[in-house]
């Protein structure tokens, strides 16, 4: 034991002067201390939105959600995890250093950092109406259901948690893995983007903003600062041209952001621009951060301006009553990524842009949005806020020819978070789960629930007589 802890202590001064070494001489290039706390960071907010918001068993959050993560490969055996269900926290450090918190406010969601404020005014949860009955589905729809659920013999694992499918306005099946129910809100990860569109179509339809217009950013609200002339439509795209590359390293600059940043949105305001606005798409969190500061601050400033703006114009006119919006410490949804909603609540989010922006006879969305939200972005497969198959992008062509109708466009986030409408066969399909199975999370599982739930609305052949 003696000699284990020795070479555990002499192993940890390595890494630390390692660490330190290279941190000094790259200065602030590249840090990988920083790299170390976006991965304990990761792990508490993980298992943060698993157990406290979501309900799930903590056991099943880090070995469904934390342990395949492939970034966490080379930390996993250090790493330790503490919840305590008292204070609502999750603490969590590598080799006892590198300490990350996340902690959950009733009606808020969780927050990371060391000491988070409480809420500037108490908002009470969303009333828990009943949800009707499991609507089991038809044997061939229990077949596509089945199929979607099933496990290869090997990882990666799909690990499936729900599945809901809307035909003309009205579940026809769905599905739910064990511990999880009709209640039971799921992560949507960038799926949050689609939510964060709605409600810019709603300011939009209230005159409050015009995304054509230069975005509001008072950091760039100066004539000789080259990103003053950037749109709010720009950012929805993803041609903002601002220099936030997103990817899964932890010494990314939008890991940073959402993982150290108390203030994400003004980090990502920061960033310099490395490409002409409109001209390049690259897809980044960062800009739907800053889509999400403008419209904290169109509605109120505050969290609690923001979760009863979008209460009151969004989730309760849909139906949408178990649906948990996450902010940061300056009280900015992180609508790139951090939205739960419960299976049917996602579902009926898509039937709202099925129906063209139109919820129980009343205009949600101005007349247009769906039309615009859905257009091509440049070359890319990806439209303002949701992906498309329209165009001649090589994904969506894929997409098509594995069985996704070319009119279909969807919501997909992080693990296989995916919300497909399907205008031509009046279908809305939520699926979540935590696919970890980069970079495409089961599109093909995905395509071929879409084209064996469309099969199911052939008439069966009469009988030979």
């Amino acid at each position: 034991m003696k000699s284990s802890r020795h070479r555990r202590r002499a192993w940890w001064l390595v890494v630390l002067g390692a660490l330190i070494g290279t941190a000094a001489i790259s200065a602030f290039v590249f840090r990988p201390d920083r790299a170390l706390r976006v991965g304990t960071a990761v792990v508490s907010e993980a298992l943060c939105g698993g157990v406290f918001v979501s309900k799930l068993d903590p056991q099943q959050v880090f070995a469904e959600d934390v342990e395949p993560n492939r970034g966490l490969q080379l930390l996993r055996r250090h790493l330790h995890y503490a919840i305590d269900r008292d204070t609502q926290t999750v603490s969590t450090t590598w080799l006892g250093h590198f300490r990350s918190v996340a902690h959950f406010q009733a009606s808020y969601g969780c927050t990371l950092g060391d000491s988070v404020s409480p809420p500037r005014s108490a908002i009470a949860p969303l009333d828990s109406l009943p949800e009707p009955p499991l609507e089991a589905g038809t044997a061939a729809l229990q077949a596509a259901l089945a199929h979607a659920f099933e496990e290869p013999t090997k990882p990666p694992y799909r690990h499936v948690r729900a599945i809901v499918i809307m035909r003309d306005g009205k579940i026809i099946a769905e599905r739910y893995a064990l511990g999880v129910d009709p209640d039971t809100p799921l992560l949507g990860f960038s799926a949050s983007k689609s939510m964060m569109n709605a409600l810019v179509g709603i300011l939009v339809r209230e005159g409050r903003l015009d995304i054509h217009a230069r975005a509001p950013v008072k950091a760039w609200d100066h004539a000789d600062d080259p990103r003053s002339v950037i749109t709010p439509d720009q950012l929805m795209r993803m041609t903002s041209g601002l220099d936030l590359t997103e990817g899964d390293s932890g010494f990314d600059p939008v890991s940073r952001m959402l993982f150290i940043e108390p203030d994400m949105a003004g980090f990502a305001e920061r960033a310099k621009l490395k490409a002409k606005p409109g001209t390049q798409w690259e897809y980044t969190s960062g800009d739907t951060l800053i889509v999400s500061a403008i419209v904290r601050d169109l509605v109120g400033g505050h969290a609690s301006d923001v979760l009863r703006f979008a209460r009151h114009e969004l989730f309760e006119p849909l139906g949408m009553h178990h649906t948990i919006m996450e902010f940061d410490q300056a009280g900015t949804p992180i609508g790139s990524t951090r939205i739960f909603a419960s299976a049917r609540d996602w579902a009926r989010f898509g039937q709202l842009y099925l129906d063209d922006g139109v919820a129980g006879g009343r205009r949600i969305l101005p007349q247009g949005w769906v039309a615009y939200s859905t257009r091509q972005t440049l070359d890319s497969d990806y439209a303002a806020g949701f992906w498309i198959n329209a165009g001649g992008n090589d994904n969506a062509q894929w997409r098509v020819r594995h069985g996704m109708p070319a009119d279909t466009f969807y919501a997909s986030g992080l693990n296989g978070q995916r919300v497909v409408v399907v205008p031509s066969h009046h279908l809305v399909i939520a699926r979540l789960g935590s696919t970890i199975d980069p970079p495409n999370f089961d599109m093909r599982g995905l395509a071929r629930l879409v084209s064996e739930v469309i099969a199911t609305e052939k008439p069966t052949p009469p009988m030979a007589q």
